[in-house]
């Protein structure tokens, strides 16, 4: 229910956040949308970010074991 409040809640929450100029901090940037999100940091500023290094976050992404907030057992 509180979702339907948000920013575009009709818009699917974000599976990866690609950072850039190797920021760390999230800006307040759609706090609750991104709670299970997968973040990739740079050190290319934005207009540097390029097709490859957009490949990259891709391959870093899908290389990850995406556990949504549940512990991983062994």
């Amino acid at each position: 229910m509180f979702a339907k409040f948000l920013y575009e809640p009709e818009i699917p929450d974000p599976e990866l956040i690609i950072r850039t100029s190797n920021e760390f901090r999230i800006s307040n940037f759609l706090l609750w949308q991104i709670a299970y999100s997968e973040f990739y940091y740079t050190p290319k500023l934005w207009p540097e970010f390029t097709v490859e290094e957009f490949v990259k976050a891709l391959e870093d992404y899908f290389s990850r074991n995406r556990r949504f907030g549940g512990i991983e057992s062994k």
